[in-house]
């Protein structure tokens, strides 16, 4: 566990015995962990039956999106057995290879192991064997079977993927690799449906619940002038403004006028469009901003925004315009003074960065999309390994995982101080990021380099492009004339 950095007295109440219903004894300790979150430890313990449990909950906000953690388990592993688990309350665990489920309800919010979560989970089904054997054998027989199998991969004799999906987006795997990549450890985060924005208390519009009312004529919640850019599906759209609707993915949480102003000074936008939107946090009604802008060097490039007055929620995406490339794109860039840390950097969410002085490479997918400088980039590297990496942080950890902590940390800081020259590289597959020169043409800027690639199959394949056929909509847009 993480050292803690503030806490209050503990606090005893009486409460029930959920086994034999005596009063047993709950213990609580409020407490806030750096680098994580708010928690409330909660231990019970019975003197009547000797029952016990411990439970997290999550004193702290909610984050702005859920969060999907993916582990594959070799076969015989015990090192990613033991890794930590931190499940909150609105967790779902997930084994596919046994077709698995953990429900939130089932297992409240805990501090385990991988082999702890799956031990447990087994205890739990197995507690109520006896009397299924009584009543239904046929089913009794049924999860005996799945118990071996169940209690094989918690035991390391069979290879299996543990999946964590978090809408509150509090639950993490421990990375033992941090700051760098876990070959076997992946995190997806994504913004929450309807259904679990209400599931975590919050207000949903009635209307995204499926009102027939209010659903069955959308057209009629759109004025005549945005009336053009309500989503696919409600109404006809030109053709080139379909990769330009509105999208829910936050790739960016920063100020909106930020963003624009920082692409204003490359071109001059278009007329700004405004349309009715769902906040990506609270799901209540907003306004998204929009418009198209050229940036020399690189491409057209379309900036949404949106902002909430109901939670002040803010998001702002950047989305490449015009056909996918053909090739991909490898730009690197040699910082050697301050002036180089204020280069703007557009990284799309297919990007990978690469720092060699570091010995750091982020796979694409790990930081989504980034308008920002190459200051902020390793700003938000840095914030972003430390968030996605608490249990190296801590009074539990390993000496030497602080001690590779503390050396990432004067390394990143020598760069930020810029005590050496280092190299940053961004490698698009798609070629949608940018970083922008310092001179003014960049065939001047003999620091900068962009080389252009052909794409491999495997990642055509990790990008959707092989099975992609648009001849249907081609079709449909040619007959419809548009």
């Amino acid at each position: 566990m993480a050292d803690v950095e503030e806490e209050l007295p503990l606090q005893e109440i009486e409460s029930l015995c959920m086994r034999c219903g005596e009063n047993g004894t709950t213990r609580l300790l409020l407490t806030r962990i750096p680098h994580f979150r708010e928690i409330v430890l909660m231990a019970f313990e019975c003197p009547h039956c000797n029952e016990r449990n411990n439970e997290v909950q999550f004193a702290g906000q909610l984050q702005s999106q859920g969060s999907c953690h993916t582990l594959t388990v070799p076969k015989g592993d015990a090192k990613v057995l033991s890794r930590q688990v931190v499940k909150s309350d609105s967790a779902t665990i997930k084994i596919p290879e046994l077709e698995f489920e953990v429900p939130p309800e089932a297992q409240r919010g805990t501090l385990s192991t991988v082999e702890g979560v799956l031990l447990r989970a087994a205890e739990e089904i197995g507690a109520l064997q006896e009397e299924r054997r009584k009543t239904e054998p046929s089913q009794a027989e049924a999860l005996d079977r799945f118990l071996v199998k169940l209690r094989s991969c918690a035991m390391g004799e069979s290879s299996f993927t543990f999946i964590i999906s978090d809408p509150a987006g509090n639950s993490f795997v421990e990375n033992p690799h941090a700051p760098g990549l876990d070959p076997l450890l992946s995190v997806r985060f994504y913004d929450r449906s309807p259904a679990e924005q209400a599931a975590l208390g919050f207000l949903v519009d009635p209307s995204l619940g499926g009102d027939k009312e209010n659903s069955s004529r959308p057209e009629e919640k759109h004025s005549e002038e945005t009336r053009k850019y309500v989503p696919a599906g409600t109404q006809k759209v030109p053709h080139g403004t379909i990769g330009a609707q509105l999208a829910y993915k936050a790739i960016l949480q920063g100020n909106s006028e930020d963003v624009a102003s920082s692409l204003l000074k490359y071109s001059a936008p278009e007329e700004v469009m405004t349309f009715p939107s769902t906040c990506g946090a609270c799901a209540a009604r907003c306004e998204t901003r929009m418009y198209a802008t050229n940036i020399p060097y690189f491409k057209e490039v379309i900036v949404m925004a949106s902002t909430c007055d109901t939670c002040g929620y803010r998001n702002s995406e950047l989305k490449p315009g015009g056909s996918i490339p053909i090739k991909g794109r490898k730009i690197s860039v040699r910082v050697l003074s301050r002036k180089d840390l204020s280069r703007d950097v557009i990284k799309s969410d297919t990007s990978s960065v690469t720092i060699p002085e570091l010995e750091l490479e982020l796979a694409s997918g790990t930081l989504g999309g980034l308008v920002t400088t190459v200051e902020g980039l390793l700003q938000q590297i840095s914030e972003r390994l430390k968030g996605m990496n608490q249990f190296c942080l801590g009074d539990s950890a390993m000496a030497t995982d602080k001690h590779k902590w503390r050396e990432f940390e004067e390394k990143m800081k020598k760069l930020l101080n810029m005590e050496a020259p280092w190299t940053l590289i961004l490698d698009d597959p798609l070629a949608n990021s940018f970083i922008a020169p310092i001179t003014d043409t960049i065939q001047d800027d003999v620091q900068l380099h962009s080389d252009e690639y052909e794409r491999t199959w495997q990642e055509n394949e990790d990008l959707g492009l092989n099975d992609m056929n648009t001849s249907s909509a081609d079709a449909a847009y040619e007959k419809e004339g548009l």
